[in-house]
């Protein structure tokens, strides 16, 4: 991830606002379902074993079984209080919402309530894309409590992102946020990162927000295979036909759950759902026949290693636009083998408890041989987040 969000981990601060996600059998619970700001009326609204999302996923299957599996071992070797606030501890408190969602088995709740609790208590402060995802908690709290603490949280992530964060020449955000060091630059991770807090909040302005980040990113970072970039306007050098496989996932993931929430309100946005039609062709094509898994750098197949927590990310962004009917039934083959190689990077510990392995760590950008340096490691937050999220969307499929 970013240099800046590696350097920056320390951080103290936050705000927030609730705005529930938009009204729908799949859409999160929430408060209300078009809200036009701080101090809206709140109903709080739990998540419940009767809603769709829930019935949908099949709380009984085996998939689901896995994901608690797994996120009980997380829960048990990582206390919530110790965790920083920062964008991979903010993908696992998103998956933990998410499975919630599915079991109502509170003490996932209650995790993600004791890390946010814990950061509203001793400061945090958002100054970059990499410290929004934990608001995405934050939101499902608000929804769940009407609590103004959790409320404050979003508002100060909006306001960051409306008012505060530095933007290019084309009104991107830039990932490195209000830093002066650097000039303004585009990361791909930004959309998934500020993006689901936009996508989640659901009103109106955090829509339309994200679709012109979408379409900023795009004309940027796209290139004609379809497959983005890794970064735009960025200090040192970077290859121009290196694709990596976890920046790309992370669009598809955030873009499948922001037309699902478009067509939640009887929208459509018809230019980022061409823009990931395209990309979802060229991913796909890339995919390893033999383990379905995807290599760390799409387009060089064998020239570095397979990679999980980008196969992962694939899967729960293939399997919510089928789910949604953004994607026909082709895309099936592809989504199950790329869990069948998800399950392969599961390994049992002393224990017999499933750790998520085969997770690239952090990555900056760079050239090829930059990406062939960053080592493949386990137990990594964002790698245990997007196997949950992935073993969640896919369930009931």
């Amino acid at each position: 991830m970013a240099a800046l969000s590696r350097m920056s981990r320390r951080l103290p601060r936050l705000r927030a606002l609730l705005v529930a996600a938009a009204a729908s059998s799949a859409a999160a619970a929430g408060c209300s379902s078009d809200p036009g700001g701080p101090g809206e009326a709140c109903t709080p609204t739990s998540p419940s074993a009767e809603d769709a999302f829930a019935r949908e996923r099949a709380p009984g299957s085996e998939s689901i079984a896995l994901a608690r599996a797994v996120a009980d071992r997380w829960i048990a070797e990582h206390p919530a209080e110790s965790l920083l606030w920062d964008w991979g501890e903010g993908t696992v408190m998103l998956s933990l919402v998410e499975l919630y969602r599915v079991t109502q088995h509170a003490p996932y709740r209650d995790y993600y309530r004791r890390y946010i609790d814990r950061h509203i208590e001793y400061g945090y402060e958002i100054t970059t894309s990499d410290r929004c995802p934990p608001a995405t908690a934050a939101l499902a709290l608000h929804a769940e409590s009407c609590a103004a603490p959790y409320e404050k949280i979003v508002t100060d992530v909006l306001r960051y992102l409306y008012e505060e964060a530095r933007r290019t020449e084309q009104g991107g955000i830039s990932h490195l946020g209000v830093s002066p060091l650097f000039e303004p630059t585009l990361w791909v991770d930004s959309l998934f990162m500020f993006g689901n807090v936009l996508i989640r909040a659901g009103d109106a302005r955090a829509l339309d927000e994200f679709s012109n980040q979408f379409h900023i990113f795009a004309s940027l970072l796209q290139d004609g295979p379809g497959l983005f970039r890794h970064a735009y306007n960025w200090a040192t050098p970077q290859d121009p036909d290196v694709y990596w496989a976890r920046g790309n996932a992370w669009v598809t993931a955030a873009g499948y759950e922001y037309l699902r929430v478009r067509a939640a309100r009887g929208e459509r946005d018809e230019a980022v759902a061409a823009s990931l039609d395209r990309q979802v062709a060229a991913v796909l094509a890339a995919q390893d026949p033999g383990t379905g898994l995807w290599w760390t750098i799409l387009d060089r197949p064998g020239e570095i290693y397979l990679e999980t927590s980008a196969t992962a990310l694939f899967a729960a962004g293939l399997a919510r636009g089928l789910r949604h009917g953004f994607l026909d039934a082709a895309v099936r083959p592809a989504i199950d083998s790329a869990m069948a190689g998800v399950r392969s990077r599961i390994e049992e510990d002393a224990s017999g408890r499933p750790v998520v392995t085969g997770i690239s760590g952090p990555t900056t950008v760079g050239r090829l041989d930059d990406y062939a340096e960053v080592e493949l490691r386990d137990d990594i937050s964002y790698g245990v987040g997007a196997v949950v999220l992935a073993l969640v969307e896919t369930s009931g499929l």
